[in-house]
């Protein structure tokens, strides 16, 4: 297993579509894609998507595919998972997708202001003994304040109670826009979406599928926070 790893990471350092920005860059915050992204990764003037806590890059991947006409970067700590997503570009020979190897704590040194417009957190770790970590928090939602846009739309799509609870009571509490919401994504709630949206919620990441086989409830949320 430990040599597989070794592989895929050294795999990964010939991807062009793979950043994986050194301590240095974020020290100095002299990231070089910084409020270039458009201009010199994707080479286009396309909207920009997150996955944040990205995992194997199946909502990044999916959305992807779905809509060329979008770039979308996928964030992960984990190479050996954002392997998987960038082998799937790969085979797809797709232009609009990437991923950044780091971690979600320095995420603002990577976008310049209003370079982002939407934000999809694809079931994030509930943080359930250090709430101030939690990716809807305040700590987060200010680093997200540097970089996306005015009216850009952040996505929750959790299987966790706590995280989706504790969401929904900041949306309150700070006074950010709630766009839309669901408590069971999969009872009646898809039913009432249009096609495109049908089949965006319909994605499932990795850890979505093991915890509905253990039959928890997934849960969504979409916000403006400005």
């Amino acid at each position: 297993m430990a040599k597989r790893k070794l592989q895929r990471f050294e795999e990964m350092k010939g991807m062009d579509h793979v950043i994986q920005p050194s301590m240095d860059d974020i020290k100095n915050d002299a990231f070089h894609l910084k409020g270039k992204w458009r201009k010199e990764f994707f080479k286009n003037e396309n909207p920009l998507i997150l996955e944040l806590g990205c995992g194997k890059g199946e909502y990044s991947v999916g959305m992807g595919l779905k809509y060329p006409e979008r770039n979308f970067l996928g964030i992960d700590i984990k190479g050996a998972r954002i392997w998987r997503g960038a082998k799937d570009v790969e085979e797809n020979e797709m232009q609009n997708v990437g991923f950044i190897r780091t971690k979600i704590d320095f995420i603002s040194h990577f976008f310049d202001q209003n370079e982002v417009d939407e934000i999809w957190l694809t079931f994030s770790d509930p943080q359930k003994e250090k709430p101030r970590k939690r990716l809807t928090g305040p700590l987060f939602i200010e680093r997200y304040r540097k970089f996306l846009k005015p009216g850009g739309v952040i996505h929750l799509k959790t299987d966790s109670d706590l995280l989706y609870e504790f969401t929904m009571d900041e949306i309150e509490k700070q006074g950010y826009t709630l766009l839309d919401h669901s408590e069971d994504v999969y009872g009646s709630y898809i039913d009432q979406l249009d096609d495109d949206w049908k089949e965006i919620m319909s994605i499932r990441t990795h850890y979505e599928k093991l915890f509905s086989e253990k039959g928890h409830v997934i849960k969504y949320c979409r916000f403006q926070i400005n």
